[in-house]
């Protein structure tokens, strides 16, 4: 029995053949049995494979180039999702189409943010379009060191980048002292053996020696903040999960980096995949998690290769899966790619889209470490964050700490891209200045003369020359006025309009607010049209606008979207009233 109507198109057979692979024939119809209440029944039987919706999505706009209103309708009868919410999830990413294009070739998506902007998108469109192909623009690609970014969304073939394959730029590769970095471009991402044999899943090792109590602590210690963004300890958070009641508990990885400017775990998951997993396996003995999630960017299609394949080999060595390494603990990683959605970078909204419903921000409290992803105690994590768990459980917790400032322990991943001599992913200890993160990366090129940076992406500030003094930690970063974010450093020189700069990124959270807020979804709109006017936006205006976003948006889009913006106004990089 079911109260699913659908309208008359049907699936194709190679439609409904690609579904079928992804969410498996095996489903059959969401039957009740005699003894369940219809309600009850019917909705436990939707629940169970709601969360296939978006691999479902995926596997349409692959086979079919859009979201057909047949394989729409197949989707929504194997999972017995209604037709109208199914649609208003296709319609809620950017990577998927409900028109259909009237072509069956490969479609073109091209970077339009910042960094790809100052360095010659618009030409780079404009030739593609001369030649007759398919173009998208689009947010930020995560390549920011290899400007113009490029991402090629096939149509019955795999997706990718022109840069799939190439060395990672990581100018630091083979330094000693790195240890984030330190596999990256010196052992063979594909190759479990090859992990293994530079020191791979000996921090599992000493996780089951330390216990969980154990593990949670030397986080504690060790004081790592979270660097997503919201720097909150690491350890706090695994503590609340292990405690919190309720069952099955979750990992899962926010690796939908869609921050302009950011590209750290894009590199970091592409050329050490293994150390992810083990951190991940590492987090679910601790909290008492049984099932891990990573949550992928959808535009990276070479780290989704990586990350399948080494899920695999891991498997199969008995890294994963039942009794790990010979132990009596439990635990398996599903990777889910989003689908082009910079909201779905905020953890609630992350659960919502993998679950299978719009990825629309949820009102906090409760948080996710009691009612996470379906509802259960949530620890949500970004790979950066996972990957220095390793080195604490390996090197202990004083020896961590020792590292960086007594705020900021560790070292820290940053982004340099823009207008910079060597621009790359680079690894510091926590009280390096912003100054010497530039100089690191060969100083800033064009003009040579610097205009200014933006720091931590388009949710963080815009500082200038005065501001290379600034410590690249999170106390100091306070005290500036500023936030290290995501690890963003875009360097401009005074060549670059900075204006058109500016208008852009508000247009970016324009176009980005999911609209379920209206402080967030008026807000950015008119901030971008503020921008737009002859002479600036009036005195007092973008502040109060500001202000209402922070006080009433649901989630940190809104909290943040008018930051960049009145920095710039407040340095004078644009013209108009700070």
């Amino acid at each position: 029995m079911t109260d699913i109507h659908l309208g008359p198109d049907r699936a194709t057979e190679a439609e409904a053949a690609a579904i079928d692979a992804v969410v498996g024939a095996s489903l059959g119809p969401a039957v009740l049995t005699p003894s369940e209440r219809l309600v009850v029944g019917g909705t436990t039987r939707r629940n169970e494979r709601r969360h296939l919706l978006l691999p479902a999505l995926h596997a349409l706009q692959h086979t079919a180039g859009w979201i057909s209103p047949g394989g729409l309708n197949h989707i929504c009868d194997t999972l017995q999702v209604p037709p109208a919410e199914a649609y208003g999830v296709a319609t809620f990413y950017d990577l998927f189409r409900v028109d259909d294009p009237g072509h069956d070739r490969d479609v073109l998506h091209v970077c339009v943010d910042p960094a790809c902007r100052i360095a010659g998108a618009a030409d780079v469109i404009a030739a593609a379009r001369a030649e007759g192909r398919p173009v998208q623009e689009s947010p930020c690609l995560g390549q920011c060191e290899r400007p113009v970014a490029c991402f090629v969304q096939g149509r019955g073939r795999p997706d990718h980048t022109p840069a799939d394959g190439d060395p990672p730029l990581v100018p630091q590769a083979g330094d000693p002292t790195l240890r984030l970095l330190r596999r990256v471009g010196v052992v063979d991402p594909t190759s479990l053996e090859a992990y293994i044999g530079s020191g791979g899943y000996r921090a599992l090792t000493r996780a089951f020696t330390l216990g969980t109590e154990g593990v949670i602590a030397e986080l504690e210690a060790s004081k790592l903040m979270g660097r997503g963004g919201a720097a909150f300890p690491t350890g706090t958070k695994w503590r609340a999960v292990a405690n919190a009641p309720g069952s099955p508990k979750h990992i899962v990885v926010n690796a939908d980096e869609s921050e302009p400017g950011t590209f750290k775990d894009r590199i970091l998951l592409e050329n050490d995949p293994f150390a992810l997993i083990e951190a991940v396996t590492i987090a679910g003995f601790a909290t008492g998690a049984a099932r891990g999630w990573i949550y992928l960017r959808g535009e990276y299609p070479l780290v989704a290769e990586r990350l399948t394949g080494a899920l695999a080999q891991a498997r199969a060595a008995g890294f994963l899966g039942e009794r790990i390494a010979r132990s009596s603990f439990n635990f398996d990683i599903e990777l889910r790619r989003g689908a082009g959605a910079y909201i779905c970078g905020e953890e609630t909204a992350l659960f919502n889209s993998l679950e299978g419903f719009r990825g629309e921000p949820r009102q906090k409290p409760p948080f996710p470490v009691t009612n996470g992803l379906f509802d259960r105690p949530t620890v949500i994590n970004n790979p950066e964050t996972l990957a220095n768990v390793l080195g604490i459980l390996l090197d202990g917790a004083a020896t961590y700490a020792a590292i960086g400032t007594e705020g900021s322990t560790g070292t820290k991943l940053f982004c340099l891209s823009g207008r910079v001599a060597r621009p790359g992913l680079y690894e510091v200890p926590f009280g390096a200045t912003l100054g010497d993160l530039v100089d690191l990366a060969g100083g800033v090129t064009g003009s040579g003369r610097l205009r200014a940076v933006l720091l931590g992406g388009a949710a963080g500030s815009f500082v200038g020359p005065e501001g290379l003094s600034v410590p690249l930690t999170f106390e100091g970063a306070r005290a500036a006025g500023v936030s290290l974010g995501s690890g963003v450093v875009m360097v401009f020189d005074d060549s670059v309009d900075m204006a058109d700069v500016v208008h852009r990124i508000a247009d970016f959270f324009r176009h980005e607010s999911c609209g379920q807020c209206v402080p967030c979804r008026v807000g950015t709109t008119r901030q971008h049209e503020l921008l737009a006017a002859p002479d600036g936006p009036p005195a007092g205006l973008l502040e109060e606008i500001d202000r209402a976003m922070k006080d009433a948006s649901i989630c940190g889009l809104g909290h943040t979207a008018a930051t960049a913006v009145r920095s710039a106004l407040a340095l004078g990089l644009i013209g108009g009233q700070p």
